[in-house]
C-alpha cells in the first residue's frame, strides 16, 4: 500500500468527491464524516510518503499507469513537495474537522455539493505538488480554480461579483500559464518537468527567444494566480465574503501553492543560472515583493472589517516569499521555502479564531474583538500566538522564517527588501497591537450594539465565557500548538528538508 502511497493522496479526494456528489440522501453527517475520511487518508499517504523520501534521501517518483517519462504522466515527491503536501492535507483535515458548523450554517441546502467541491480542490492542490509534468499541472490548476470558484460563489453580499472578477482574473493567468508552456513544448517537444530541464540546459536553448518568451508568460500566469502585487486586486473581496469554512481552506493554501509552483519551474524546469544570470529580473521583482510586504500590511492596518484585514495580509505576505525565492541565495531560499509552510499555518490559524469570533458575536468588523478574552479566551489566546508569529516573535515560526529572509536580504545586499521586511513587521505589530487591546480591555456592550441589539449594556452584562463549539475549538487549539511546533522544530524542518531541496548552484 506505501507504494501507491503518492497517487493515493490524490485520488481518495477524487473519490470522495464523486461519492459526494451523489450522497444528498445519505444526510449531512454522512458527508461530514465522508469528508473526514478521505482527507484523514490523503494525510495519512503524504506523511507516508514524506517519511519514505526523508528515509531514502532521495524522490519517490510514480509512473501512472506504467507508462514511463517523458511520455507518460510521472507524480515526483522530493523532500521540497512532500513537506507541501502534508501542510496541504494538514491544514484540509483541520478545516474539515471545523466546518461542522460553520459549512452547515454557509451552506443550509445542498451541503453535501459543497463537500464535494471542497474535496476537489485538495486533490487539485495535492495533485499540483505531486505532479512532474507541466501540462498535467495545468489540468490540476483549472482544477482547484474551478472548484474555488464554486466554493467562494457560495459567501455573502456580493461574493458573486468578486467570485466573478476572481473568475477572470484566474482564467487570465492560467491562459497565460498554457500559452507559455505551449511555447516551451514547441521548442523542446517534451511536458516532463525533468526531461525539460536537461533539455533547457542545453547551450542553444540559453539566448532562445522563444524560451524567454515561454518563461515570461509562465511566470506572469503565476503570479496573477498567486495574487503578487499589483496583481493582487481580486483576491480581498473575494476572499473576504467568503464562507467562513471556504476561507478557511482557500486562504492558506491557494496561493502557497502557487508560489510552491513558482518555485518549481523556476529551479526545477529552468535553472539558477538560467534565472539570476539570463533572464536577470531579480532587482525588479524584490523591488514588487517589498512594496507588496509594505502597502499590504499598511493596507491592513487601515481595514475595519477583520477578514478583509486578514486578506491582505497575505498579500504582505506573497511578497516576503516573493522577495526571499528572487534574492538568489540560500538563506533567502530557505526562508521563503520554510514560510510557505509557516504562513499556511499563521494564515490558517488567524482565519479559524475569526471564524470563531465572528460565529459567536455575530459581527464581521474589528468590534467584535472587544472584550473576546473574557467571552472566549481560548480563542483570543490562539489568536495571540497567531498574532505574535504574524509580528515574528519567537519561538513562533514566523520569527525563524523572517529571521531567514532578513539573513538573505542582507547577504544579497538588497535593502530595500530588508527595510520592507521591517516596516512591515511593525505596522503588523501596531494592527494586532490595536486589535489585542480591545480584546483585553474593550467593552463587550460595543460588540453587543454592533449586533442591533436594543439594550446593549444589559446584554452585555449577561454575557458570560462563550467558547466556540469543541469541533471548531480543537483544530484551532492544535494550529496553534503547530505554530509553537514548527518553531522548536526549526533546524530539523531545515536540516531535513529545505536543504535537500537547495537547487544547484545556490
Amino acid at each position: 500500500m506505501i507504494d501507491h502511497a503518492p497517487v493515493l493522496m490524490i485520488v481518495l479526494p477524487v473519490f470522495a468527491s464523486l461519492v459526494l456528489t451523489l450522497a444528498g440522501p445519505l444526510g449531512h453527517r454522512a458527508a461530514y464524516g465522508l469528508l473526514i475520511l478521505s482527507i484523514a487518508g490523503s494525510l495519512a499517504a503524504a506523511l507516508a510518503t514524506l517519511v519514505q523520501v526523508v528515509e531514502a534521501g532521495r524522490p519517490v517518483h510514480y509512473h501512472m499507469g506504467d507508462w514511463m517519462p517523458p511520455m507518460g504522466i510521472e507524480l515526483v515527491i522530493d523532500h521540497l513537495s512532500a513537506g507541501i503536501l502534508v501542510m496541504i492535507s494538514g491544514c484540509a483535515l483541520l478545516t474539515a474537522i471545523y466546518s461542522m458548523h460553520t459549512a452547515r450554517q454557509d451552506n443550509p441546502d445542498r451541503l453535501h455539493h459543497y463537500y464535494a467541491l471542497f474535496a476537489l480542490l485538495v486533490a487539485g492542490l495535492m495533485g499540483m505538488t505531486a505532479t512532474g509534468d507541466v501540462f498535467n499541472l495545468y489540468v490540476l490548476l483549472e482544477i482547484s480554480a474551478i472548484s474555488s470558484y464554486g466554493l467562494l460563489a457560495r459567501g455573502r453580499g456580493k461574493a458573486y461579483y468578486a467570485t466573478f472578477r476572481y473568475l477572470m482574473m484566474g482564467t487570465i493567468g492560467a491562459s497565460f500559464y498554457l500559452l507559455g508552456v505551449g511555447y516551451i513544448y514547441i521548442m523542446t517537444g517534451s511536458l516532463n518537468m525533468a526531461d525539460l530541464s536537461d533539455i533547457l540546459s542545453r547551450p542553444e536553448f540559453k539566448d532562445s527567444v522563444s524560451v524567454r518568451i515561454g518563461f515570461t508568460l509562465i511566470i506572469l500566469g503565476i503570479w496573477t494566480k498567486m495574487a503578487l502585487f499589483p496583481m493582487h486586486a481580486w483576491m480581498p473581496n473575494a476572499y473576504s465574503r467568503a464562507g467562513t469554512t471556504t476561507a478557511c481552506l482557500i486562504a492558506p493554501l491557494m496561493t502557497k501553492v502557487s508560489v510552491y509552483v513558482m518555485l518549481r519551474i523556476m529551479f526545477t524546469v529552468f535553472s539558477v543560472d538560467y534565472i539570476f544570470q539570463q533572464i536577470a529580473w531579480s532587482r525588479l521583482v524584490i523591488y514588487l515583493a517589498s512594496a507588496a510586504a509594505v502597502l499590504g500590511m499598511i493596507t491592513a492596518l487601515s481595514q475595519r472589517d477583520l477578514r478583509k484585514m486578514l486578506t491582505y495580509i497575505i498579500v504582505a505576505e506573497i511578497g516576503y516569499l516573493t522577495g526571499g525565492a528572487w534574492l538568489a541565495n540560500t538563506a533567502g531560499y530557505t526562508g521563503a521555502v520554510y514560510h510557505i509552510l509557516a504562513d499556511g499555518l499563521m494564515t490558517l490559524c488567524l482565519f479559524m479564531a475569526v471564524g470563531a469570533i465572528i460565529y459567536r458575536t455575530g459581527v464581521s468588523t474589528s468590534v467584535a474583538m472587544e472584550g473576546i478574552f473574557q467571552r472566549m479566551p481560548v480563542t483570543a489566546g490562539v489568536f495571540l500566538i497567531a498574532a505574535a508569529s504574524v509580528v515574528g516573535i519567537p519561538p513562533f515560526c514566523g520569527f525563524f522564517s523572517k529571521w531567514y529572509l532578513l539573513q538573505g536580504g542582507v547577504e544579497a545586499g538588497e535593502w530595500v527588501f530588508v527595510a520592507a521586511l521591517i516596516i512591515a513587521g511593525l505596522v503588523a505589530a501596531v494592527m494586532f497591537f490595536r486589535l489585542l487591546e480591545m480584546a483585553f480591555f474593550g467593552r463587550l456592550d460595543d460588540a453587543v450594539m454592533e449586533n442591533g441589539s436594543q439594550n446593549a449594556h444589559a446584554a452585555a452584562l449577561n454575557i458570560r465565557m462563550d467558547e466556540a463549539p469543541l469541533t471548531m475549538l480543537l483544530p484551532l487549539v492544535i494550529t496553534g500548538a503547530a505554530l509553537f511546533g514548527l518553531g522548536i522544530y526549526t533546524n530539523e524542518v531545515v536540516q531535513y528538508l529545505i536543504r535537500w531541496s537547495l537547487p544547484a548552484g545556490m
